[in-house]
C-alpha cells in the first residue's frame, strides 16, 4: 500500500494523506540551523547542537504522536468574532478533516497544500542557505464566492535551550522563562530570552510580517485548562489573550486577521530565528533595564520578510542541490534505481553528514552527539559533493582522537569534547579514520591534508600531523591483539551490542559504559581483523603515494610500509585459520576464548559482519572461502526482507554476549535486518564476481522497492532506515530508525562505486562495473578532480574484464590500480584540461 508517490521531475515525495504509518519527515538546513519537519508539521529546530541549543520543544512519547512544534490555526470567523471552523494546513494539531491534503517533501524544503470549506492554504517551510532561521511562508486563498474573514495564528513552544535540562529540571525551569514582545504596524516579533541576562549571549525569535490582532506567550493561558494543542482556548474563543510569560512554559503565538474577497490570496511570512550577540553588545541601553539588543534579529528578519526574498532564497537552495547532485548522475534504464542514485540516496547522505546520529525522530538529540565511527563512515557517501567540508570533518574527527590511537565514541558538535556518558573503548573506531581519509584522498588528490597539524582530545599543545593520527590508528590495532592473533574487540566493535568483556546482570545498567568484569579483556573480533586487512592496506597505499610529500623520508616510508604489510599478513592468516568456521567466518572469540558465530552453537551460528568485511578485504578470494561464506550468507541469513545480522536469533539472555541477546528475536542486533551492513554483502558479492546477487542484496532494502509495502515497512519510502525486523520477528519487514544511519553512505558507495563501478582511487578514476542482467546499458556522468567524465557502459561479449576507451582510444592494459584487497582494476588518469568533458566507453 502506498501513501503517496515520487515526483522525480521536482525531486519530491508527495504524501497524499496525513495518516501515514509513522510520521514521515524531512530535514531543513545545511550548515548550522536545522529543523525536522514531519508530514503533519511536527518536529523541532536547533542551532548546531540538538542537545545544547534546542530552540523548540518536542515530546518523544507524546500521544497522539507528533503534536506541537509548528502549529498553525486557520480560523474562518463569523461576524460576531467567533470561529465558524478552524483547521491546520498540516492537519495537526487541530485534526480537522481536510477536503484536500498534500505534503511535498523536497530537498531541504517541505510544502503543504490543503483546503477546507473553500479556504485553501499553501505552507512552505525551509531554512535558507547561510541563515540561522526557518522560514514558513503561508498563502491563504478564498476560493468561495463570498468575502471571508480568516484569522491565522502561528505558534511555537520554546525549549529552554538545554534539551535534557528542559525536560528534567522543572524546579528551576518553571521559574526561568522570559520573553519580550514588539508589535509594529507591519510585524509582530516575540523574543525568547531565557537565561540571556546571565551566561547566554543568544536568543531566539518568532516573527510574522503582518500587523497582529493579538498574541500569546504563556502556554497555560493560550491552551486553557484541560486543553491540548488541538483545541487551544485562544482559538476556540476566537481571540488572543495578549499574555506575557514569566516562567512556566513560554511560547510564541502571534495572531493575524485577514479579510479575503472571492479569489483573493494573502501571503504571510513567519520566521523562526536564532541570534548570537557579542557580549559587549548584549543590551539596548542600560543592562539593568533588561532590554535585549534586537538589531541582529531585525536585520535577519528584514532579509526574509517579503515574498520576493523568500522566492530568491528558495531559488538559491534549489541551485545548491542542483550543484551537489550534479557531481554524480546515472541513467540505468530503471527509474526506481535512478531516483535513489540521483536524488534521495545522495540527499540522505548529506543529512547524515550534517547530523551524524544526533537528531531524528528516533535519536532524541539529547544522548548522542557526533559519532566517531558514524561520521567517518558517513563521509564515504558525501565526500564527492562537498570535498572541502569533508576535509574539515576529517580534521575535526581526528582532533577528538586520543593519544594512543583510540577514540571517544562520540563527541558534542558544539564543544568538540568527547561524550563521557557514552565512553570509548570500541576498538573498531580508530580504523574508520583511515577509511575516511583514504576516501578524501581518492576523491581529491589533496595530500596537503596529511600534513595538517591536529590535536589529540581537542587539547591545545598536542598537535601532530594527520598522517601521524593515521599511523596511531593502525598501530592501536597492531598493539591490541588476543590469544588467536586477532584484534581485541574492547568494549565492542561495529556491533555496539556485542559486549564480550562486560558482563552485566543488573537491570538498567548500561552495556556501553559498565566496567568490564573481565579485566584481561581478551575477547577478539574477526570483524576487526577483516577491517584491519582492508584499511591497513589502504594506509600502506597512502604511504606509498603521499608519505614523502607529508614529510617522511623515503627510508621511513619503506620501513613503515614493510612493517604494516607484515602485520596485514599476520592478521590475514589469523582470520583464515582461527577465524574460519568451515562454511563461514566466525564473528569473534568471547572473554573465555569460546567462538561466537559458530556452527557449533545452537543460536547465533552465523553473523553478517565478518562475511562482508572479510571478503571486502580480499580474505579468502583465492581459496574458495569467500565464495563459501557468501553462499552461507545467502542460504542462512537472507530473506525477502534483506540479509539478517545473525541467525538463528538468540532466545535467551546470554550474559557473556551482552546487549545483543537482550532484544526480542528478529529485532535490532538480535536477528534484525541491519540495512547498514547489507551493502557490505553486496560489495563482497561484486568483488567475488556474483553480480546478480550483488544487485539483489541492494534491491531488497531499497526504499523505492519497499514503497509498495509501506503499510508493512512503515518508515519513509524515500530514505533508508537502520533496521528492518527480520524473518524471526513477530512483525517481519517493519522498519525502524530512519534517516540517520550509515546505510545511506554505504549504499551509495555500493551502488555508485561497485555495482555501477565508477570508483575513485589514489591513481585516478577506477572503472569496475558489476551490472546485473536487468541493467544492460548504463550512462554515468561523474565530476572528478575538475573534469567531467561522460561514461557509457554496456554489456557485450567481453569475458576477461571491462574494455575501456577514453576519447576514442582504448585504455592501455597498464593503466590500472591495484586495490588494497589485491584486485587490479582499470583506472583513468592523466592531465585532462580542467573543465573539460572526457568521453568514456566501457564494454563488459
Amino acid at each position: 500500500m502506498k501513501y503517496g508517490h515520487f515526483d522525480d521531475e521536482h525531486r519530491e515525495y508527495v504524501i497524499t494523506t496525513p495518516a501515514t504509518p509513522l510520521p514521515w519527515i524531512n530535514y531543513l538546513g545545511n550548515e548550522a540551523f536545522f529543523g525536522l519537519i514531519s508530514n503533519t508539521g511536527g518536529g523541532y529546530d536547533f542551532y548546531r547542537d540538538a542537545k545544547l541549543r534546542r530552540i523548540t520543544r518536542y515530546r518523544y512519547n507524546g500521544v497522539p504522536t507528533d503534536n506541537g512544534s509548528r502549529s498553525y490555526y486557520i480560523s474562518v470567523m463569523n461576524e460576531d468574532g467567533t470561529p465558524e471552523l478552524t483547521f491546520s494546513p498540516t492537519f495537526l494539531p487541530t485534526r480537522t478533516a481536510l477536503d484536500f491534503y498534500e505534503c511535498h517533501h523536497g530537498l531541504g524544503y517541505t510544502r503543504f497544500l490543503a483546503r477546507k470549506a473553500g479556504i485553501s492554504t499553501d505552507l512552505l517551510a525551509f531554512v535558507p542557505l547561510h541563515k540561522n532561521a526557518e522560514v514558513n511562508k503561508l498563502v491563504v486563498t478564498n476560493t468561495t464566492d463570498q468575502v471571508k474573514k480568516v484569522d491565522v495564528t502561528g505558534a511555537v513552544e520554546w525549549c529552554l535551550w538545554d534539551a535534557v535540562d528542559d525536560s528534567t529540571n522543572f524546579q528551576r525551569n518553571l521559574s526561568t522563562g522570559e520573553v519580550e514582545i514588539t508589535t509594529d504596524a507591519d510585524s509582530t516579533t516575540i523574543y525568547h530570552k531565557t537565561e540571556y541576562k546571565e551566561r547566554r549571549n543568544h536568543y531566539a525569535f518568532f516573527a510574522v510580517n503582518h500587523s497582529s490582532v493579538g498574541y500569546d506567550t504563556d502556554r497555560a493561558t493560550f491552551l486553557g485548562q484541560f486543553n491540548g494543542w488541538d483545541t487551544p482556548a485562544a482559538i476556540s474563543q476566537g481571540h488572543a489573550f495578549n499574555t506575557h510569560a514569566h516562567g512556566w512554559s513560554p511560547i510564541a503565538a502571534p495572531r493575524v486577521s485577514l479579510t479575503l474577497k472571492p479569489g483573493q490570496s494573502s501571503s504571510l511570512i513567519f520566521v523562526l530565528g536564532y541570534v548570537e550577540v557579542p557580549v559587549e553588545n548584549k543590551w539596548e541601553g542600560d543592562p539593568r533595564q533588561g532590554v535585549i539588543n534586537k538589531a541582529p534579529a531585525r536585520e535577519l528578519f528584514s532579509q526574509l520578510n517579503t515574498d520576493e526574498a523568500v522566492e530568491s532564497e528558495l531559488g538559491k537552495l534549489k541551485n545548491y542541490w542542483d550543484e551537489r547532485l550534479g557531481v554524480y548522475t546515472a541513467q540505468t534504464g530503471d527509474e526506481r534505481v535512478d531516483r535513489m542514485v540521483n536524488i534521495w540516496n545522495q540527499y540522505q547522505c548529506m543529512v547524515t553528514f550534517n547530523l551524524s546520529r544526533s537528531a531524528s525522530y528516533y535519536e532524541s538529540g539529547i544522548g548522542r552527539g557526533m559519532g566517531f565511527r558514524d561520521s567517518n563512515q558517513d563521509l564515504l557517501g558525501f565526500v564527492h559533493m562537498v570535498p572541502q567540508r569533508a576535509r574539515q570533518r576529517i580534521l575535526d574527527l581526528a582532533s577528538t582522537q586520543l593519544p594512543d590511537g583510540s577514540a571517544w565514541h562520540q563527541y558534542q558538535p558544539l564543544t568538540k569534547k568527547g561524550n563521557a556518558g557514552i565512553g570509548g573503548g570500541f576498538n573498531d573506531d580508530p580504523l574508520w579514520l583511515v577509511a575516511s581519509t583514504y576516501a578524501y584522498l581518492a576523491e581529491t588528490g589533496d595530500s596537503s591534508i596529511l600534513s595538517e597539524q591536529v590535536t589529540f582530545d581537542s587539547t591545545a599543545g598536542t598537535e601532530v600531523s594527520l598522517l601521524e593520527h593515521l599511523r596511531r590508528s593502525v598501530n592501536f590495532t597492531i598493539g591490541h591483539k588476543g590469544p588467536h592473533g586477532l584484534p581485541l574487540i574492547g568494549r565492542a566493535d561495529w556491533n555496539d551490542c556485542l559486549n564480550l568483556n562486560a558482563y552485566t546482570a543488573i537491570p538498567g545498567e548500561s552495556f556501553q559504559t559498565v566496567k568490564s568484569n573481565k579485566p584481561e579483556n581478551v575477547a577478539e573480533s574477526v570483524f576487526i581483523g577483516g577491517m584491519f586487512v582492508l584499511y591497513a592496506g589502504r594506509y600502506v597505499q597512502i604511504l606509498q603515494h603521499y608519505g614523502q610529500a607529508a614529510g617522511m623520508s623515503a627510508t621511513e616510508v619503506a620501513q613503515e610500509m614493510s612493517d604494516v604489510r607484515q602485520e596485514i599478513i599476520s592478521v590475514n592468516d589469523a582470520v583464515e585459520s582461527a577465524g574460519w568456521d568451515g562454511k563461514w567466518f566466525l564473528r569473534a572469540y568471547d572473554a573465555d576464548s569460546r567462538p561466537v558465530g559458530s556452527d557449533s552453537d545452537s543460536e547465533g551460528k552465523i553473523f553478517i559482519e565478518p562475511q562482508g568485511m572479510c571478503v571486502m578485504a580480499g580474505i579468502g578470494l583465492n581459496d574458495g572461502k569467500a565464495q563459501q561464506a557468501l553462499t552461507s550468507t545467502k542460504d542462512i541469513l537472507t530473506s525477502k526482507w534483506g540479509t539478517a545480522i545473525l541467525a538463528p536469533a538468540y532466545s535467551t539472555y546470554r550474559i557473556e554476549l551482552g546487549e545483543i541477546s537482550s532484544y526480542p528475536r528478529g529485532y535490532k542486533e538480535n536477528g534484525g535486518v541491519f540495512c547498514h551492513n547489507n551493502p557490505w554483502i553486496s560489495i563482497a558479492n561484486a568483488i567475488a564476481g556474483n553480480d546478480e546477487e550483488a544487485f539483489n542484496v541492494y534491491w531488497r532494502t531499497c526504499p523505492a522497492n519497499t514503497e509498495a509495502i509501506s503499510e508493512i515497512h512503515k518508515t519513509e519510502p524515500y530514505v533508508y532506515c537502520q533496521m528492518v525486523a527480520g524473518p524471526e520477528a513477530y512483525q517481519p519487514g517493519e522498519g525502524k530508525n530512519s534517516w540517520l544511519t550509515g546505510t545511506a553512505a554505504w549504499t551509495f558507495l555500493n551502488i555508485s562505486q561497485y555495482i555501477l563501478g565508477i570508483r575513485p582511487t589514489l591513481d585516478g578514476l577506477g572503472i569496475d562495473p558489476h551490472l546485473p542482467q536487468r541493467l544492460p546499458e548504463v550512462h554515468v556522468q561523474r565530476e572528478y578532480r575538475g573534469v567531467t567524465f561522460d561514461i557509457h557502459m554496456r554489456r557485450s561479449q567481453v569475458t576477461s574484464g571491462p574494455v575501456v576507451s577514453v576519447n576514442g582510444s582504448r585504455l592501455p592494459e597498464t593503466s590500472v590500480s591495484r586495490e588494497a584487497n589485491g584486485r587490479v582494476i582499470p583506472v583513468i588518469s592523466g592531465n585532462f584540461e580542467p573543465g573539460s568533458t572526457v568521453k568514456v566507453e566501457v564494454e563488459i
